[in-house]
Order: C-alpha cells, then structure tokens, then sequence
C-alpha cells in the first residue's frame, strides 16, 4: 500500500505543477523548468518507496524489463490515474475555474514527437534507476527531470510535451487538450515505453 500511495503522490504534485505553471496565469517559457524540477524532486523523495515511475508509461518498461512486480503494474497505473485526476481537479479550483484553450496538435508530428521523447524518457530512467553498472548513483532524478525538461523544449509546441498518460488525462481534464485527441498521447507513450524497454534489453543484453 506505502508503494501506491508513493506514486499517488509523486504522480499528483507533477500534474498539479503542469496545471499551475501553464494555465494562465502561467509561467510561459519557464514551464518546462518547473516540470522538470518538480519531478526530479519528487523522484528523489519517493524514488526509495515505490522506483518512482509516476507515468503508466515508465511503469510499463519497467515492468517489461522485469523491475516492477506484474501484480503492481496495475495498482501502479490507477494511482498515477487516480493522481493526474485528482490534480486537474484541485488544479481548477485554484485557478478558479479558469476559461482555458485546448491545444491543436497536428497528428502526425505530435505522435512522432511524443513517441521519441516518452521513449527517450523510458530509456534514460531504465538505464539510470535499474541497471546493473549504474546502481546506486545519486545522479538518476536530476537526469530523469533534466530528460523531461529538454523534451518539453523541443516539442513541447508541436505536441505540449507530455510523454505521460496519466499527464494527458490531467490536461485533458482541464481543458488543455481536447478529449479527442488523448489517443495520441496514449498510444504514442505506451508504445514509446515498450520500445525503450526491448531497446534497453538489446543493448545490455546481460542485464537481467
């Protein structure tokens, strides 16, 4: 149970930022800053309790890299959902309400761009937080944050750089992506994290 309210929280007050900084009034171009920061802060505070995955997507690599028990897979996923909904909510409330405009992505690069830097994300935190040659480093949340941060610069205008289901079904909540087009994040993020999981498989082949 102290593993699921972990991510719970984790997953929680990384939406909740996403909300904050980017519903105006918002911090503009310094957004990807404090989502960044703001889950590698939080990597490092639960990363002890539950892995800190805070994303179905991370708890899937993980999971088909064989760290994360198959009979947390599913509690780890309604706690991320479960947070990313509660945020949203609470995201609302203090923005009063807020009018908000729903992103239009175009569907093809936003698929691309979310697929690359969600498989970029899983990629990083399977290679810093589970193998073998790097356990026990101090680095992994700075990197894993810094991984999220360079994502939502790059193309965080053609896609809002979410690369986590669990973010997409909070922004879409709160008005910031259109229901519509979750399937986008879904599929490319899910995906992106299988890929991460079979590419990390083949590159550290005796990493079991």
């Amino acid at each position: 149970m102290v593993k699921y309210i972990a991510e719970f929280i984790g997953t929680f007050f990384l939406v909740l930022t996403v909300g904050m900084v980017v519903i105006e009034p918002g911090v503009g171009t310094l957004a990807p800053l404090a989502i960044g920061s703001i889950l590698a802060i939080m990597i490092y505070a639960g990363g002890h309790i539950s892995g800190a995955h805070y994303n179905p997507a991370v708890t899937l690599a993980v999971w088909i890299r064989g760290k994360c028990d198959t009979k947390d897979v599913v509690l780890y996923i309604v706690a991320q959902i479960a947070a990313g909904i509660a945020a949203a909510c609470l995201t609302l409330f203090l923005k009063s309400n807020p009018t908000v405009s729903a992103m239009t992505p175009n569907v093809l690069p936003a698929l691309l761009a979310e697929f690359l830097f969600t498989f970029a994300l899983c990629f990083v935190v399977l290679n810093v937080a589970t193998a073998k040659s790097t356990e026990g480093n101090s680095y992994f949340g700075l990197v894993i944050g810094l991984t999220v941060l360079v994502g939502a610069f790059a193309v965080g205008g053609i896609s809002g750089g979410v690369f986590n289901p669990a973010v997409a079904i909070g922004i879409t909540l709160m008005g910031l992506s259109a229901a519509q087009d979750i399937w986008i994040f879904l599929v490319a993020n899910l995906l992106g994290g299988v890929v991460a999981a079979v590419t990390f498989k083949i590159v550290n082949p005796s990493d079991e």
